[in-house]
């Protein structure tokens, strides 16, 4: 599935692009999942990938869905670039993805000149309206949002737990992250403790240059730090599903929707061969998938995805699909 695809659509999943500005409108056969691409047009792998990972989740619920006549639609929105942004929870959404993406991560300072702006040169007329979504999310008790890298970071900053700082050299490859105590007693996170060889230690896909230095906690909780930066937060989560303990607003900022290393392949592949991306934007990310994920790497890498996205993925999808098989037999 890849993001030149502005529709497909399958017996019981959907994906629509919104690059014209028209959105479809409200299906009560559909379940709508917003993802907010905060690329900026910039190439990458992990818009697409997420979309996959919610298609994946849609998988696991396809007899319910289809004995329902309900269809999983995967409805993408160009936040940087196009000032595109979804509806806040309103019985339309209730499920927020938020991707990666280039640049600084207070838009103002991306003029397209300086090391963080990655070329990129934008009005930051989105991040207003971007934070009151988040605002909105998170003081819905039925709402979710799953913020990676880049939106992890846009999600530290709305909250004030974490403040962004450049890296003395861009974090790569696949390094280790760490859960806090916090993390290894969390209902969910716990799971993942246990599947750990010491509990704590586990393995990302990454590629950021950016830490984000807990400054406070308040009602946040932070799961897990880089484990050569001990103050730089990883993971954390902003609310949590009381009933089930699972997370409700969470953020990580590493990439678990970087999951199936032949499709990645192919997916760089493509984009090479189309000439969308350069030459060193190819070789970085195709080292990463051929000469690191393999073995017991992308075991380990596999395990962080299904706790650190995956799972939190099925439970929301599920919730939905269990709610709108009720009014929809």
């Amino acid at each position: 599935m890849h993001r030149r695809d502005i529709h497909q659509q399958s017996d019981f999943h959907e994906y629509v692009r919104i690059d014209d500005g028209s959105v479809p409108p409200a299906d009560p056969a559909r379940i709508d999942v917003a993802v907010l691409d905060m690329n900026h047009s910039w190439p990458n792998v992990g818009h697409d990938a997420l979309v996959h990972a919610v298609v994946e989740a849609a998988e696991e619920y396809r007899p319910a869905l289809t004995t329902a006549g309900l269809t999983v639609r995967v409805i993408s929105y160009d936040v940087r670039r196009r000032f595109q942004l979804p509806e806040a929870p309103n019985g339309r959404f209730s499920l927020y993805l938020g991707t990666g993406g280039p640049g600084h991560l207070d838009p103002r300072r991306n003029d397209g000149v300086q090391p963080w702006a990655q070329g990129i040169k934008e009005d930051p007329a989105w991040e207003k309206p971007l934070f009151r979504l988040f605002e909105s999310i998170h003081g819905n008790p039925r709402a979710a949002l799953v913020a990676v890298c880049h939106s992890f970071g846009l999600l530290c900053r709305w909250s004030g737990v974490a403040t962004p700082q450049m890296r003395p050299q861009k974090s790569s490859g696949m390094p280790m992250n760490v859960l806090s105590g916090e993390g290894a007693s969390h209902p969910w996170f716990s799971r993942f403790s246990r599947s750990l060889q010491d509990g704590r230690t586990f393995r990302v896909v990454d590629n950021r240059l950016f830490d984000l230095d807990l400054e406070r906690r308040g009602s946040a909780v932070a799961l897990a730090f880089d484990a050569t930066h001990e103050n730089a937060v990883t993971m954390i989560e902003l609310a949590r599903d009381p009933d089930t303990g699972m997370p409700r607003v969470l953020g990580v900022n590493h990439h678990p929707e970087i999951i199936d290393r032949e499709h990645i392949l192919a997916v760089l592949e493509e984009k090479r061969v189309h000439r969308d991306v350069s030459e060193a934007w190819y070789r970085e990310r195709a080292h990463t998938m051929s000469e690191l994920f393999q073995g017991e790497s992308e075991r380990q890498s596999r395990v962080t995805s299904e706790f650190t996205l995956l799972g939190v993925l099925r439970h929301h999808v599920g919730r939905l699909v269990e709610s709108r098989s009720q009014i929809h037999p």
